[in-house]
Order: structure tokens, then sequence, then C-alpha cells
């Protein structure tokens, strides 16, 4: 395992441990949900689900079709503060 997988997997062992990963895990839900993204995301499924019909599409299809249009339309203020908070967090936790 390289160093910055070390680093990553130190980093995601210390928010679950600590809770914060399901802390932020809420906010993001909360800010995602506030912003409308989880309206427009239902409203892309049930496009992709008219357009190729219900028989024919499948759960991975679905995942597959909107995940970069889902990734695409997360606000950038949600991004920066989720960033904030995980900076703050580590800067508490540095070891």
């Amino acid at each position: 395992m390289n160093k910055e997988a070390r680093l990553k997997a130190s980093i995601n062992q210390k928010l679950t441990e600590t809770g914060e990963r399901d802390r932020l895990k809420e906010l993001l839900r909360a800010k995602l949900t506030e912003c409308g993204w989880k309206d427009q995301m239902k409203a892309q499924c049930k496009e992709v689900i008219k357009e190729k019909g219900l028989e024919h599409v499948t759960v991975e299809d679905l995942v597959v079709e909107v995940t970069p249009k889902g990734r695409a339309l997360v606000p950038d203020s949600v991004k920066k503060e989720l960033l904030q908070r995980i900076r703050g967090f580590l800067s508490q936790h540095a070891s």
C-alpha cells in the first residue's frame, strides 16, 4: 500500500472511530435535501425509467446513468462546507 493510500485509510479510520464520519454524512444528507438536490435526482431517475421502460432498467443501470449528473449537481457551497469540516477535524486530531 502506498503512502497516500495508507494516509487515506488512517483518516477514514479516525473519522469512523470518532463518529465524525456519520455526522458528516448526516450533514451532507440535510444539505442536499435543503438545496433540492434530492428532488432533482429523483426526477432524473424517473426520466431514465420513462425513457428505457421500467422492465428494462436495473438499479445498477440507474446508478451508472445518474451518478455523473448527481455529482455535478452538488452545489459548490456544500462541497466547500464539508471540506472545511474535514480540514478542521484533521487539524484537531493531527498526531
